[in-house]
């Protein structure tokens, strides 16, 4: 049987509890993923925090070969907006936190970004964005012909038919620097956009948290943890339970395409509405004068999405 060569994957994270998650899932395939680098930005806390964050979830997986690459400090054009209320202070929870035996690696994110496309065969490197897109536009303004290299990127950004979840109409990934977000649609890279509309079909019900819990790995208690709080959080601020999964469904997509159904759409952003800054329009009727740009997500299998969750943390 031929050996499978690892995907060369960049994580681009703000961890942030669901982010946690996400790249607890792509620590656990090493035999999917060569990871490249996870490179870190401000957006669910400051800059610092979520690159500490990155290499204390990088540790607890055992995946210190992975580098991790601080990025951008604030947005764009706008300041940063934390989401705190959320994901706790120190963006992983309740968790009890420790300090990492090794910290980020020297680098700014955006320039990684550029170096990692350029140095590999082109459209061999994936991208996955779990947070505001501020490093990569800023890897894109540096370098713009790394948009012709770029392999696929799937981002966990918007909202169509869910509404959203930070303003009446804004996914808080993009709504946390949506000058960033329209910089990277327009870029003419190979996109696919996992937002709510098929992130709230991914549901951390008890049972399927419990199921986590059970599995005697550090990843999967963590990721347990995460999901408990997230759970008691949501119930407490918006009444609602089983929360969404959000940003694990890029690693999802990246593993299993199948557990999602995908549409070309035109997509654009709103920069200049105090109202409805963030907005994403996700136009569906497509042609010569609304070109597609993208292609967005709208079904996911959250059964078949927390089944991969349990199998692949269950390994490490």
């Amino acid at each position: 049987m031929a050996r499978v060569t690892p995907l060369p994957l960049i994580i681009d994270c703000d961890p942030g509890v669901d982010d946690a998650i996400a790249l607890l899932l792509a620590f656990a395939c090493p035999d999917t993923f060569d990871l490249v680098a996870v490179t870190t930005v401000t957006g669910n806390v400051a800059a610092t925090q979520t690159a500490r964050n990155a290499c204390i979830v990088r540790q607890q997986a055992g995946r210190e070969d992975v580098p991790v690459y601080a990025g951008a400090e604030a947005p764009l054009s706008r300041p940063p907006v934390a989401a705190t209320h959320f994901h706790g202070e120190s963006g992983l929870g309740d968790l009890r936190l420790f300090d990492p035996d090794a910290g980020p690696s020297p680098g700014f994110a955006p320039d990684v970004i550029v170096e990692a496309v350029l140095a590999r065969p082109p459209k061999s490197v994936r991208l996955a964005a779990t947070g505001p897109l501020t490093n990569l536009a800023l890897a894109l303004r540096k370098a713009p012909e790394i948009a012709a290299r770029l392999g696929p990127v799937v981002i966990m950004g918007g909202a169509r038919s869910e509404g959203g979840n930070i303003t009446a109409s804004a996914e808080y990934n993009i709504h946390a620097d949506p000058h960033a977000a329209s910089e990277v649609f327009a870029a003419g890279l190979d996109l696919t956009l996992i937002g709510l509309d098929a992130t709230h079909q991914v549901r951390a019900t008890p049972e399927r948290v419990v199921a986590l819990g059970n599995i005697p790995t550090a990843s999967a208690r963590m990721a347990a943890a995460l999901l408990d709080f997230a759970y008691r959080t949501q119930l407490d601020l918006v009444g609602w339970d089983n929360p969404p999964l959000h940003d694990p469904c890029t690693i999802a997509f990246l593993l299993a395409p199948d557990l999602f159904q995908t549409r070309r759409v035109n997509l654009q952003v709103e920069t200049s509405s105090p109202l409805t800054l963030g907005h994403t329009a996700v136009e569906f009727r497509v042609g010569p004068d609304r070109p597609a740009n993208a292609r967005w997500a709208t079904r996911a299998d959250g059964a078949g999405v927390f089944a991969l969750l349990q199998d692949r943390l269950a390994r490490r």
